[in-house]
């Protein structure tokens, strides 16, 4: 009878033993932690702007709002073979990142009374400072066309933006529009030019 309730007890510590041994397990799992990491990207800033005079600048980006350039004195009473010139300026503004570069990419011309788009040849020359008149108007020609509704040669200019808070350095640039010859410019002809340019950031 003793052996027997002795086979019991030994039969109740093993299973104890085996209960405090999942009970170990349970103890001894492993640590668990984790670390998160975050990017935050900004885009950064292109605006173009011009100016007709070199001192004051503004957007005029759309075909409406066009700058009205200063061309000389001719401008308005053209005859056979005159020359009338404007200057223009292009920057990139204060807020703006990145470099660029510049590109004339079309002109849209208008004949409002009679027909002298066909009859009127105009060039882009990029100037020294503001220097655009007859026998200054001399530098790197960035595009010309032989009718006013003509844009050929194309050449791309670099635009540099400043620190933050400064505008860009400018780029001068001079129109040189010349009448047709008699018998193709026609009198009281009245036509307007919109010029288009682009910046691509670099």
């Amino acid at each position: 009878m003793a052996t027997r309730t002795m086979s019991k007890k030994i039969k109740a510590l093993l299973a104890g033993g085996l209960v405090l041994g999942v009970g170990g397990t349970v103890v001894l799992a492993a640590w668990t932690d984790s670390e998160f990491s975050e990017g935050i990207f900004s885009a950064g800033s292109l605006n173009l702007e011009g100016s007709g005079d070199g001192t004051t600048y503004a957007d005029q980006d759309t075909v409406d709002g066009a700058l009205q350039l200063t061309f000389s004195d001719l401008f308005d009473n053209l005859a056979p073979e005159d020359t009338t010139y404007a200057a223009y300026w292009l920057r990139l503004d204060a807020p703006t990142t990145t470099d660029a570069t510049l590109t004339p990419t079309s002109v849209t011309a208008t004949d409002i009374t009679e027909t002298n788009a066909d009859a009127i040849s105009w060039t882009l020359t990029q100037v020294d400072s503001g220097d655009c008149e007859a026998g200054t108007a001399v530098g790197t020609v960035v595009a010309s066309g032989s009718t006013l509704d003509e844009l050929t040669g194309a050449t791309t200019l670099d635009l540099t933006a400043n620190a933050a808070g400064t505008p860009g350095t400018a780029v001068p640039l001079c129109f040189a529009v010349t009448a047709g010859a008699e018998g193709t410019f026609e009198q009281a002809g009245q036509t307007s030019a919109v010029w288009q340019f682009d910046a691509t950031s670099v």
